[in-house]
């Protein structure tokens, strides 16, 4: 059931919650009190948006989603931006866009410039070391423009599914002129489910990868064309997802 009021959760249960239910939704006056990303900095970032390429990957042929990855070793508080590399992922977790090395352009370089950036980067590490213990993490950073270009537009059109890492974050940045677009979120090994939408700027979904699957539904105009912007961290142990594995 869709709820009017996304379940945001209080600052001091986010760990237990976490652990217990799988993902936690962090309202956006709360995001500087779990990792110290300030939104009004990460504002200075929001223009950055309007620049994004199309995804040239998508096997339906839509152009309804443009975007940027970069990649980043994160080491207790010190996080570093790695040599460009393509973004992959196994068949068994996206059996759309799976098994194959996808290029995207890499975040423009204000993007490292910016504190809060940065400690988004070490705060979803930090979670995923509260989950797994501390080590050496692997951020992926997606910057995504999903718009109604074609009519319609698709979040998520591998639909409901895991990325194969420890943490997921979801971070809402804008919504314009679209309907749809509602969050579900559901236990990977059961039928409970929570289903919402994000409508405020710079709220933040955490998720643990192994206990849900998620995904967002389409969104469509309200009248002109419309679009929704969202930050995706990923954050992984081990290593970076990468061809390798398949042949592992």
């Amino acid at each position: 059931m869709t709820q009017a009021t996304p379940p945001f959760t209080s600052i001091s249960a986010w760990p237990e919650q976490l652990q217990s239910q799988g993902f936690v939704l962090l309202a956006p006056e709360d995001v500087a009190k779990w990792c110290g990303a300030e939104p009004a900095e990460l504002e200075t970032l929001v223009p950055t948006w309007d620049a994004l390429p199309i995804d040239g990957y998508l096997k339906d042929g839509g152009r309804y989603r443009r975007r940027r990855h970069s990649s980043y070793e994160v080491e207790q508080s010190e996080v570093t931006r790695v040599p460009h590399r393509a973004h992959w992922q196994p068949v068994s977790y996206n059996a759309l866009h799976g098994g194959m090395q996808r290029w995207f352009e890499p975040l423009e370089a204000s993007w490292d410039a910016c504190p809060s950036f940065r400690a988004l980067l070490v705060g979803i590490a930090q979670a995923a070391a509260w989950l797994h213990g501390s080590q050496k993490w692997f951020v992926e950073a997606h910057q995504f423009r999903i718009d109604t270009t074609d009519g319609i537009g698709r979040p998520t059109p591998e639909g409901a599914h895991r990325d194969g890492v420890d943490v997921v974050a979801v971070v809402l940045v804008r919504r314009r002129g679209i309907k749809g677009g509602e969050t579900r979120v559901f236990d990977a090994h059961g039928p409970w489910g929570q289903r919402f939408t994000l409508e405020a700027p710079w709220s933040l979904l955490l998720l643990d990868d192994a206990k849900v699957i998620h995904e967002t539904t389409p969104i469509q105009p309200l009248l002109d064309e419309g679009w929704r912007d969202t930050l995706v961290l990923t954050c992984r142990g081990g290593g970076f997802q990468d061809a390798s594995e398949a042949q592992a």
